[in-house]
């Protein structure tokens, strides 16, 4: 038995890994497997990717099996990283056209969460360019889904966080760029109030993303900076960027151990905000030049950063609000989270449009990320937040989910029912089962 964890380092959970190297031996793991569900690069956050007795990590199916030019799609196996994928075709001008905020996830991965980037309002989450799939069932077959063969399968699968099978390959469209630099523009909003209109103002814009400051409080409830962005064209390239139309990623820093308790409170996280936003304040003046990875990926440039937490780890509460009750909820949200501290810098709002799978997380409205760090009444405080977000119609993401009940996730998920209907299909023996799917009632 191997102990395993998430990224945010809660819970620690015994299991059996099995690393297959080809996608047969895959196939064999699923069909044998007892309460066993896929693993890619151990980057969600709870226990989505740990099975109940077994664990299939899927890290060593890692090619690229074909490209098309003339479409852009790009077939690979599924536990071949993002990072990959771009180091290999952004410089041929192909960029996913959807990034979570981090590189480091495989593609099954990206598919079973259907993850979203700062472009969902406008061009939803990754599943929308997912052409195909392969997909290993218990029953012993192996299937291609798409949205034209098994429609029902893959919009199950897409976003279904690995319960309806392993995902072996997948068809991927790419976006073409003309360069790997992005035009950021940012706004400074006061208030929450002020966030939300600049969101609303700023629809049209491709990608969006805010950072808030979760201890502000009073007048300065939910002060943020806005990012805004577009791929840059090269005639807008000048200086060094001109000269390097596709700049690489960087050598990323480490944590090197697990910060003392201590070294993360309320004090040192205000000081840090207020540092925070008057810099970002500073540059709101006009827009600036940024390249590819430090935009969507800034946390990748530092190593095993969630040790920042310590030794206990911590939990990330990621919910979304449809729009129409949003800013109410999220104010009083940020209310009680200001004034019980504890909460990290790490606080984003980003809008969202409508899902691609039939439990995928996204709908119309905004979803608000925050990282609190392990300590001995979060867990009753988080409660307090979860009833908000499920009276104002909300829901948890469950790839960042390591503690939700049953009852907060049945009441966010309406379409449950059809998808363990298809599950029943593809499964009937139960073989399939996660954590995080087992804790639910998936």
């Amino acid at each position: 038995m191997t102990a395993i964890l998430g990224w945010g380092r809660y819970p620690i959970v015994d299991t059996e890994m099995i690393r297959p190297r080809t996608m047969d031996a895959a196939q064999r793991a699923t069909v044998r497997g007892d309460q066993t569900v896929a693993r890619g690069n151990g980057r969600a956050y709870g226990d989505a990717a740990i099975g109940g007795r077994q664990t299939i990590s899927m890290t060593h199916l890692n090619r690229l099996r074909s490209f098309d030019a003339e479409k852009g799609v790009v077939t690979v196996e599924s536990g071949l990283l993002l990072s990959d994928i771009i180091d290999t075709f952004l410089p041929r001008g192909l960029f996913p056209y959807v990034v979570p905020g981090t590189s480091l996830i495989t593609v099954g991965g990206a598919i079973a969460a259907d993850v979203h980037g700062k472009n969902h309002h406008q061009e939803g989450g990754f599943g929308e360019y997912v052409e195909s799939i392969v997909l290993a069932v218990p029953t012993g077959e192996t299937i291609r889904a798409s949205r034209d063969e098994h429609p029902d399968l893959f919009h199950a699968t897409i976003g279904g966080m690995g319960l309806t099978g392993t995902i072996l390959e997948a068809a991927i469209r790419l976006r073409p760029v003309e360069t790997g630099w992005i035009r950021q523009r940012t706004i400074v909003a006061k208030d929450l109030a002020a966030a939300f209109s600049a969101f609303e103002s700023s629809d049209s814009v491709t990608y969006s993303v805010a950072w808030i400051d979760c201890l502000a409080r009073g007048a300065q409830l939910g002060r943020s900076l806005i990012f805004l962005g577009e791929h840059a064209r090269s005639a807008e390239l000048h200086g060094n960027a001109l000269a390097n139309r596709f700049p690489v990623g960087r050598t990323p820093l480490s944590v090197p151990i697990n910060a003392p308790a201590f070294a993360l409170n309320h004090w040192t996280v205000a000081a840090f905000n207020e540092l925070y936003f008057r810099a970002g304040a500073r540059k709101a003046a006009s827009p600036v030049l940024v390249p590819a990875h430090p935009y969507f990926f800034p946390l990748d440039a530092v190593g095993n950063w969630n040790r920042i937490y310590g030794r206990r780890g911590f939990i990330q509460h990621q919910s979304v609000i449809p729009t129409q009750n949003a800013q109410g909820t999220l104010a009083e949200m940020l209310g009680r989270i200001a004034k019980r501290g504890g909460s990290s810098f790490l606080a984003v709002l980003k809008k969202l449009g409508a899902g691609s799978g039939i439990i995928s997380f996204p709908v119309p409205g905004y979803t608000l990320a925050l990282d609190f760090p392990m300590r001995g009444d979060l867990f009753s405080f988080l409660d307090e937040l979860d009833e908000l977000v499920i009276a104002a119609g909300g829901r948890l993401y469950l790839a960042k989910d390591a503690r939700q009940s049953r009852t907060t996730f049945e009441a966010g998920y309406p379409d449950l029912s059809r998808f363990r209907e298809i599950r029943r299909s593809t499964d009937p023996a139960g073989k399939i089962k996660s954590r995080l799917s087992e804790r639910i009632g998936i």
